[in-house]
């Protein structure tokens, strides 16, 4: 005869998470005579801040004005945000001709466009697009973005680019719609149903191979002006350099770090030398003698504008940073890893990158975002040398004799545009690790 036991379990109600959170508080806020004076001194603070910033933020702010002297006359007392309307353009874009904004524009979509597929789940490859993105898209946006003459170097890179992005959307659509990848679809499409693996992959090149060189006839002889680096300017050109440092800061840290635990004496001291040189000096001293010792190293007739030479300094001082990230990522692989890898036959390279390097890069993770936010708040360093960045754009709007002295509020407007980007950094890095968590949980 079976005993069954009753179990009292709570009620789901509303006064239960009411009498949680009641005790919560007085848990871990009014637990004592001190920590209860605390909780009141710090919600006092807070409300003191949070009305002063929503009064002068908000309620007495003017948002339609045609200077500074006519917002002092509608309210002295609250924030200015027409001078930051007035100057939207130029902080976003610097002093880039406006009849051509349209390329910057489309570069951002471009990009946009490239990465989207590494957010749908049905599509396939996704590291062969991330790598196409990473070594093909700053050909297309570079020329984009400054234009002129395509040499034919240029010319092959950018034909390159532009195919990869065709050949990119169209298997990420494929991809969405029937869960196959191009190079699947491609055979079927030209009536090779059984195609084997061999087969569809000479089908996929030569349409590849086709594609570009009817794309590399059709750019020939197309021309966009050209548009100086000095016109390049605020969050714009913050997005240029802090993404060309973000996107050769990975790989550059990886051969770096592998360079510095090589058993090749000579690689393992030029690593070493090399990242400790970059790790103890300043980017900002990094900056001044990238554009002043630079040009003594190259050939005769061989120069380098400013904004190269801040580029290669931030690249090589983000690797350097990175590098020592990602050997810390490989010291938390246990030794068995690396001999698995070796017993079932498999080389150093394969080793590495199978086995060794994606368990590393994914505990890696909060801190190689935490480079790429500091990095990205790094470039608005290159203000002090000359390049209108965006915190220089913010500083030329107080300067203006239509917005003279508003220095305040374009700060604080960039406080904030910092702060959305950086937050959404650290919330998709957030995503990241549990997406790709794989402990236990008890």
């Amino acid at each position: 005869m079976a005993i069954v036991k009753a179990v009292k379990t709570p009620a789901l109600s509303a006064p239960l998470s009411e009498t949680s959170v009641v005790g919560w508080m007085k848990k871990n806020l009014f637990n004592s005579v001190f920590n209860t004076l605390l909780t009141f001194v710090t919600l006092y603070i807070i409300y003191m801040v949070v009305k002063g910033m929503w009064v002068w933020g908000i309620a007495d702010a003017v948002w339609v004005a045609e200077n500074r002297r006519e917002c002092f006359s509608i309210n002295p007392d609250g924030a200015c945000w027409a001078g930051i309307f007035a100057w939207v353009d130029n902080i976003f874009y610097g002093r880039y001709p406006r009849d051509e904004l349209w390329r910057i524009n489309l570069g951002i979509l471009s990009l946009f466009v490239w990465m989207l597929p590494l957010w749908l789940p049905r599509v396939k490859a996704k590291t062969t697009i991330g790598l196409t993105a990473v070594f093909l898209y700053p050909f297309l946006a570079g020329y984009l973005f400054a234009g002129g003459d395509k040499g034919i170097f240029m010319q092959i890179l950018f034909t390159a680019a532009i195919v990869c992005l065709a050949a990119n959307t169209l298997h990420s659509i494929i991809g969405v719609l029937i869960g196959r990848s191009l190079p699947e679809f491609l055979p079927f499409l030209l009536g090779q149903k059984n195609a084997n693996e061999k087969s569809r992959r000479n089908i996929f090149l030569g349409v590849l191979a086709l594609g570009c060189v009817l794309v590399y006839v059709w750019q020939m002889n197309w021309n966009l002006e050209g548009v100086s680096w000095t016109k390049w300017g605020g969050l714009f050109l913050t997005f240029v350099v802090a993404g060309i440092g973000i996107a050769s800061a990975l790989p550059g840290g990886i051969i770096l770090a592998l360079g510095r635990r090589s058993e090749m004496p000579v690689a393992r001291a030029l690593s070493i030398s090399f990242i400790e040189l970059f790790r103890s000096v300043p980017l900002i001293t990094i900056l001044f003698m990238a554009t002043t010792m630079f040009p003594l190293f190259m050939p005769e007739g061989f120069i380098l504008n400013k904004l190269t030479q801040v580029i290669i300094a931030v690249c090589l001082f983000s690797a350097c940073y990175m590098a020592e990230t990602v050997r810390g990522g490989l010291q938390t692989i246990p030794r068995g890893q690396f001999e698995g890898g070796h017993t079932i036959g498999l080389g150093y390279w394969q080793t590495m990158g199978l086995i060794i390097m994606p368990q590393a890069l994914k505990n890696m993770i909060p801190n190689i975002v935490g480079n790429f936010i500091s990095l990205l708040k790094d470039t608005t360093l290159v203000s002090i040398i000359g390049l209108f960045d965006v915190l220089n754009m913010l500083r030329a709007i107080g300067k203006d004799r239509t917005w003279l002295g508003l220095h305040i509020e374009p700060l604080v407007f960039g406080a904030m545009m910092f702060f959305l980007i950086c937050f959404a950094m650290s919330k998709y890095s957030r995503h990241l690790e549990v997406k790709l968590a794989t402990g236990h949980k008890h």
